[in-house]
Formats: C-alpha cells, sequence, structure tokens
C-alpha cells in the first residue's frame, strides 16, 4: 500500500539482492532474487510455492535440499514486500528485534532505506548536526525539493528547544539567529519561538512551547513528523499496520447496520479474528413496554434533552411526564399535567429540561408552560382568539423561545409570555432554532423551509419541496434537516449545501401530521411513524428501511429516540398507546435471529 502520494522506489529500497548487498550467510542458499531457499515450510516439498513438478501426471516430486537450493522462489510482489515491511515494523515496536533481522534475512527485504535508519537513531540520540548531515544523503530520495527545507526546521526548533531547556541561552540563541532564521521559513513560527527565550525555568517553556520536553517523547513525536516527507518507501509511516487495522475496523462497523454504540478507537476493544457484526437483537426495535394511561390518540412524544424523562401529549387533553429508570430502563409516571382543552400536539423541552411547552392542533390559540420539577403551571399564553399556536421552539439560551401558527402569527416570547419580536405573515407549520441563537427556521404552506434572523430581521429560502412539508427535525449538529413530507414519505436535506441528500422508502405518509427524529449512537439511525401503524428504522445512509416495528394498530404519528440510551425509543399512535421499544430481553438474545411479532428487517 502507497501512502503520501509517493510512487513505487525501486525494488533496491524494499527487497534487495541479498548477494550483491553482503547480507549471504554461508550455507545459507540465498538466491539471485534474494529470498533464501527453504523446503517449503517444512512440508517436503522442494518446488516453487508447493506447486507440483513433472509433466501432468498428478504426482508430486520430492528434491534433495541440494535439489531446493537450485530452484529460484518467486519474487515477492509488491503487495508481499509491503506486508513482509509492515509485520517487521509492527515487531520491531514490540523490541521482538532479532525476530525482525530473521524476518528481513529470510525474505531478502529491508524494513527501510539504510539512510533513513542512520538518520532515525541520529534524531532519536540527539546527535542534531548528523541528523542533518543525513538530511543530505535522504535528498535524493525525496519527491518535493521544499521537503529538506521543512524537515531541517523541524529538526533546528528541537535542537532550540532543548538547548532552552538545559540552560543553554547562548547556543539557543546561536541555533536561532545562526540556522533557524537564515532558512527563511515559517518567519511567524520563528517569532513564536524567540519568545521562548524569556521563559524562566524548563516547566514555563514546556507549559508554553506545548512540548513534552528533551527526551524519547518529543523525539518520537518529531520523527513521526519527519517521516510524512519521507516516501514509504524509504521509511514507513509510524505504526503502520495499526493504522491499517483500525480503519478496518472502524470501516466494518461503518458498514454495520446495527452498530448504535459509541466507538472505540483502541484495537484492544474487539477481536481482529472475527468480522464486526452486530444483531438486531440488540437494536432497540422489541416492545418494551406499552403506556395505556392515555385514554385518546396520542399525538407527540419526546425525551428530556438528558434522556431522564418521557413527555407524551395526547387528545385526551393531557401531558404525562414519565421517569426513566438509568438502571432497567423502564418508564414510570411521574405526573400529569391536565387543562389542555384542545388536547396537545406538540411538546418542546427547554435547553435545561426544566420547562416543558405544551401546544395544541390548528384551531388552539393557547400554549402551555410547565415548570416539570414543580408540576405548576409558569405561564399559559395567548395573544389573540384567533391565533393559531401549533408550534414551538426553544432558542439555545433557554431564555426565549419562537411560537406560531398556520393563521399567520409568528412569535417570539419570554417565559412569561411577553411578547418580544413578531413576523407578520408566515404561515407557520413547524419550528426549529438553529444553534447560533438568531435563525429559526420555519416551514410554511409555500412547501418550504425558511431561516429567520430576529436581529437583523432578514428571511432567507434554504428548503423548497413539491409538496406540503408536514414536519420537521433537526439534527444536533445542525447541518441536516428531516422533513416528513405530504404523500411522498422522509426527506433528508443538507441545510449548509441546501440539497436533497435522500428519499427513505417503506413510510406512508398522507396528510397526517407524522412527526420522524434523529436517533441512536452519533444520530446514525432515522425512525418515522406511519399511517400504516408500524414504525420504520433506517440507516441514515441508507434509503430502504433496516426495520419495520409493528405493534401499534392506528397510526403512529410520533417517534423520539432517547439522546442519552441510544437503545431506546418511544412511539405514539393514534391507538392510544405509547410503545417503548428496546433490545430483545436477554433470553432471546440467546436464539438465533428469526422472525418474531414486533421486528422484521429489510436487510440489503
Amino acid at each position: 500500500m502507497q501512502a503520501n502520494g509517493a510512487g513505487q522506489e525501486s525494488s533496491e529500497l524494499s527487497c534487495l539482492n541479498s548477494a550483491q548487498n553482503g547480507e549471504s550467510s554461508s550455507g545459507s542458499g540465498t538466491h539471485s532474487n534474494g529470498l533464501l531457499s527453504s523446503s517449503n515450510n517444512g512440508n517436503g516439498v522442494g518446488t516453487s510455492n508447493g506447486a507440483s513438478t513433472g509433466s501432468g501426471s498428478g504426482t508430486v516430486s520430492t528434491v534433495s535440499g541440494s535439489d531446493a537450493s537450485s530452484k529460484k522462489k518467486k519474487r515477492l510482489s509488491q503487495a508481499e514486500e509491503d506486508v513482509i515491511r509492515l509485520i517487521g515494523q509492527h515487531l520491531h515496536g514490540l523490541g521482538l528485534n532479532q525476530t525482525v533481522d530473521l524476518l528481513m534475512q529470510e525474505s531478502g527485504c529491508r524494513l527501510e532505506h539504510s539512510s533513513a535508519t542512520k538518520f532515525r537513531n541520529h534524531v532519536m540520540e540527539g546527535d542534531w548536526d548528523k541528523a542533518e548531515n543525513d538530511l543530505n544523503e535522504l535528498r535524493a530520495l525525496m519527491h518535493s525539493p521544499n521537503a529538506i527545507v521543512r524537515m531541517k526546521f523541524l529538526l533546528l526548533q528541537q535542537k532550540y528547544l532543548e538547548y532552552l531547556e538545559d540552560g543553554k541561552v547562548l547556543e539557543a540563541l546561536q541555533v536561532l539567529r545562526g540556522e533557524l532564521t537564515p532558512l527563511k521559513y515559517n518567519t511567524d513560527r520563528i517569532h513564536v519561538l524567540s519568545g521562548y527565550l524569556m521563559c524562566s525555568h524548563a516547566e514555563d517553556l514546556r507549559a508554553k512551547a506545548e512540548w513534552e520536553g528533551k527526551g524519547v517523547a518529543s523525539r518520537s513525536r518529531l520523527l513521526d513528523k519527519l517521516q510524512t516527507y519521507l516516501p514509504p518507501s524509504v521509511m514507513l509511516p509510524p505504526r503502520r499496520m495499526q493504522t491499517l487495522l483500525r480503519q478496518a475496523v472502524e470501516l466494518q462497523r461503518d458498514r454495520c447496520l446495527y452498530h448504535n454504540t459509541k466507538l472505540d478507537s483502541s484495537l484492544d476493544s474487539v477481536s481482529l479474528l472475527l468480522d464486526h457484526v452486530c444483531s438486531r437483537k440488540q437494536f432497540p426495535c422489541y416492545t418494551q413496554q406499552i403506556l395505556t394511561e392515555h385514554c385518546n390518540e396520542v399525538w407527540f412524544c419526546k425525551f428530556s434533552h438528558d434522556g431522564t424523562k418521557l413527555a407524551t401529549g395526547s387528545k385526551d387533553t393531557t401531558v404525562i411526564v414519565w421517569q426513566v429508570d438509568p438502571e432497567t430502563h423502564q418508564l414510570k409516571l411521574l405526573r400529569t399535567l391536565e387543562g389542555h382543552a384542545y388536547g396537545v400536539s406538540y411538546l418542546a423541552w427547554s435547553p435545561d429540561n426544566t420547562y416543558l411547552i405544551a401546544c395544541g392542533p390548528d384551531d388552539c390559540s393557547e400554549l402551555w408552560l410547565w415548570n416539570i420539577q414543580t408540576g405548576e403551571l409558569r405561564t399559559k399564553m395567548s395573544q389573540s382568539h384567533e391565533d393559531s399556536l401549533t408550534s414551538v421552539a426553544w432558542n439555545p439560551d433557554g431564555k426565549r423561545f419562537v411560537t406560531g401558527g398556520q393563521r399567520g402569527q409568528f412569535y417570539q416570547c419570554d417565559l412569561d409570555g411577553n411578547l418580544l419580536d413578531s413576523w407578520e405573515g408566515v404561515r407557520v407549520q413547524c419550528l426549529w432554532c438553529l444553534g447560533d441563537g438568531k435563525t429559526v427556521l420555519a416551514s410554511d404552506t409555500h412547501q418550504r423551509i425558511r431561516g429567520y434572523n430576529f436581529e437583523d430581521l432578514t428571511d432567507r429560502n434554504i428548503v423548497q419541496e413539491d409538496h406540503p412539508i408536514m414536519s420537521f427535525t433537526v439534527s444536533k449538529n445542525g447541518r441536516l434537516a428531516l422533513l416528513n413530507v405530504a404523500t411522498q414519505g422522509v426527506h433528508l436535506w443538507d441545510l449548509q449545501d441546501r440539497v436533497l441528500v435522500r428519499k427513505y422508502q417503506g413510510v406512508t405518509q398522507g396528510f397526517y401530521t407524522i412527526h420522524s427524529c434523529f436517533g441512536g449512537h452519533n444520530e446514525d439511525f432515522i425512525a418515522s411513524g406511519s399511517e400504516d401503524h408500524k414504525v420504520y428504522i433506517w440507516h441514515r445512509r441508507s434509503e430502504l428501511p433496516i426495520a419495520e416495528l409493528t405493534g401499534h394498530t392506528r397510526t403512529v404519528n410520533c417517534v423520539s429516540w432517547n439522546p442519552a440510551i441510544p437503545g431506546l425509543m418511544a412511539s405514539a399512535s393514534d391507538d392510544g398507546t405509547v410503545r417503548i421499544w428496546g433490545p430483545a430481553p436477554f433470553l432471546e438474545t440467546q436464539e438465533p435471529d428469526g422472525p418474531n411479532e414486533n421486528c422484521s428487517t429489510m436487510d440489503s
């Protein structure tokens, strides 16, 4: 594998003719291609690569050791040479130097160019004059003529810092003025380095320079930087095998449809002997609990930002707040908030999870702001009986919120319901405040999402669809928007580039308001309700669903994924229930994967 864009060097830089380089040992039987003769790994077959000889009779001819030494082995391919060097580098890092010597001798390869080896040793020993001379030998092996200057600058910088740490200020000053400055490279950095002359002691120097100090650690880090200027055929990138293995593990995890846990970059946490695979039984597609306390259609559900509570809103005029057990992940009723005469169709938690705002359907002109910690109603807001306040979003500061509806209201208010700003003539379907604290996204009856800035009173078009946008939500980083589009389904938009990224298939979406969500670790998954009574789950990068969750008996209006517990999800339905979804029970996970009553997969 070539790295850093370097071209393949001549074979003398990696695998050598042992005889030509004086590496043959007496009795070793080294051939002209630099490979040692053997008995084919001890199996007694003297033919190259174990292939049979003869005229196709099917018999394998055994030959004596003298005959074997006269046969030439196949020359190693470039890939085989690379693998041997990677193995050698890894073994060298483990301190198995005799094993490395034997491997290099038997394969006819060498770990790195001899000039690179000298250079490495001189750097690690802090012999800066010799290391600088080594650069002249390496010059001919490098592809970039400017690389020598950069490498020399790094060497001299380390030399300068070590002199300073040792208290050799005059010598350090000489390096700065007589060696670094004449390079005429990175003058800004030279000015910074000159400031270190004022450091009163070594600890101060190390802190200001963000440097480990003289020794193996800083010199090893220096070598890692220097290597980036050298072709890999001259000196391998540091810890190259570990890097490749880590990339392979991460790629397998990325391609795993059901991977829903935090990525551990350490190779010690995985087995390299098996491919990575997650079972769907570890995924939240099994009914853990059915909440039946509502006595009519449940229109909305939303977990708090810390994942400790779930709020559900219903046509039965109540909001129920549930407590999530951190150990069992079971939910129990915490309190019921009553009096929402028109029903509750939308809920929004404040950034600190202290308050909860409840909105009603189209003909509701009121908005309720509840203190969840005390259960008290802090504010009941209504600007006009002609208003329709159906959606709400909190400003990130937690001191303001925006609300609006399809009759043309669009307000910004404080926690007491006082009107701070308003925007005329915007028929709002759904709202979201971005993290900048200034921009409010609003979907309207013109099948678009526009960005509104309440500070400078500017607005701009961001998303334009061909059908009504029934609802939308935004990813944590503010980059992606997930839209439920009438008669079309679930669409993913990139808000920064303003492009449609993906159309997710399977869901049945008419003109009901259905709320989808991002979820799982790193928000890698998307879930949505559907008019066919199911919950659909997709991996964000794939348009086909990876799971269809059955159990509800009427339209599923809303899905919420717990932001703190990736394996916990809730869905609210017109059947009057809220279903809590989680991994398969422990006993089930011991059984082979198979069809079940809750979850069907759509693997592709």
